[in-house]
């Protein structure tokens, strides 16, 4: 019988056998869901890992599964599923259980086209202006429920510029939104909190100049948004919202991101703390040297002393590899796991997408590790059937 297969890695190979033999695992068929228990072949060498923290041995037997509907194999399926409703969910749990933590600085990276009428996935053709609009939309049906947490109110929801500020509010007019958070910019926030220390895209001198140029006696001519779209920053916020900062905009975001949080923690008092929350702001970009240090300085000074203290609380990366699919995937505070997706069928016919767990670990594997895992789980997987 064909089941998911939830496979775990451990140093300790005895416990490694007996978690997995209590593991519960689910089939993700393409009409139903059903469960199943999965006891794994013990000389797999699968269970070889790197694993001696206490906390990954007491959450193995408890980690999550990926949400229903996102292999590249479920098209069809997905248009008629909510998944980033479900990406909101896990990542609420997860930024709630952070600040319990005192988190302050919080990571979430998901694919933002899965799921809807619309949907795409990582092998389609999308431009920036997509995914920044699907981020949006998400961050805002995500404020509401964050609203309703006393620990994480007030929110400032920032957006990388005053046009977006401007489009976003005209869009989502329920107060329901709209009083959740202060809706504000990238630009209005640092300056908020320091004087003249707000790092200016290149180009921008240029455009407010022609801005003023084209807007005649009036001297705007609404070109970089309306500033009566931003809302009052007065009250101080425990969370800062950050819609995708840098990522498909000026390297600057990331810069100013870091000056807003140090700024906001350097005016709180003893006992207060601002959470900073960036969503889909490419950080790896950031960490992993795209942008060359000789040729900006500025934001390589800010991956050691900010972007690495960031954790990832809600994380979820498509891997892929001569004709195989999986996943880089981590709910806050569980271990990474990298999940192997693989299409199989039932007696009758019936196919369905198995997920497989190939490695669990404590720390953030690199992306080429997650690959080679999830090539090597996909050895052992098909030598046990």
């Amino acid at each position: 019988k064909k089941i998911l297969t939830r496979t775990y890695t451990m140093k300790n190979f005895s416990l490694a056998v007996l978690i997995a033999a209590l593991t519960t695992a689910s089939v993700h068929s393409f009409t139903s869901v059903t469960t199943s228990t999965f006891v794994p072949n013990k000389s797999s060498s699968v269970f070889k890992s790197h694993h001696d923290s206490s906390n990954t041995k007491l959450y193995m037997s408890n980690l999550s599964n990926l949400p229903v509907g996102i292999s590249p194999f479920e098209r069809s399926v997905s248009k008629s599923l909510d998944i980033q409703g479900d990406f909101r969910k896990r990542a609420l749990d997860a930024i709630i259980k952070a600040q319990k933590d005192n988190v302050e600085l919080m990571e979430i990276e998901f694919p933002p086209l899965l799921g809807g009428d619309k949907a795409k996935s990582q092998f389609d053709d999308f431009d920036n202006v997509q995914e920044l609009n699907q981020n949006q939309d998400w961050c805002i049906q995500l404020l509401p429920a964050l609203n309703q947490q006393d620990a994480l109110s007030p929110i400032w929801f920032i957006l990388p510029d005053l046009k977006e500020c401007e489009l976003a509010k005209e869009e989502w007019t329920g107060s329901r939104y709209r009083e959740s958070a202060a809706w504000t910019t990238i630009e209005a926030v640092t300056e908020h909190y320091s004087n003249g220390e707000y790092s200016k895209p290149w180009g921008a001198t240029f455009a407010s100049g022609m801005n003023t140029l084209m807007g005649g006696s009036k001297g705007d001519a609404g070109l970089l948004g309306d500033v009566n779209a931003m809302d009052d920053l007065s009250t101080k916020p425990k969370v800062h919202l950050v819609c995708q900062p840098g990522n498909g905009g000026p390297v600057e975001d990331w810069i100013n991101v870091e000056k807003i949080h140090n700024n906001a923690m350097a005016a709180n008092d003893n006992n207060e703390a601002t959470t900073t929350v960036v969503v889909n702001g490419a950080l790896d970009k950031v960490r992993d040297g795209y942008y060359p240090a000789i040729f900006f300085p500025d934001l390589a000074k800010t991956v050691n002393r900010f972007y690495k203290n960031f954790e990832s609380v809600f994380f979820i990366k498509p891997l892929s590899d001569k004709g195989l699919y999986g996943w880089l995937f981590r709910v806050y505070p569980e271990p990474w796991q990298v999940v192997l997706q693989t299409v199989q069928e039932k007696g009758n016919g019936d196919k369905y997408i198995q997920d497989t767990v190939v490695h669990v670990s404590d720390e953030r594997p690199s992306y080429t590790t997650a690959i080679q895992k999830m090539l090597q789980g996909a050895q052992e997987l098909q030598k046990s059937q």
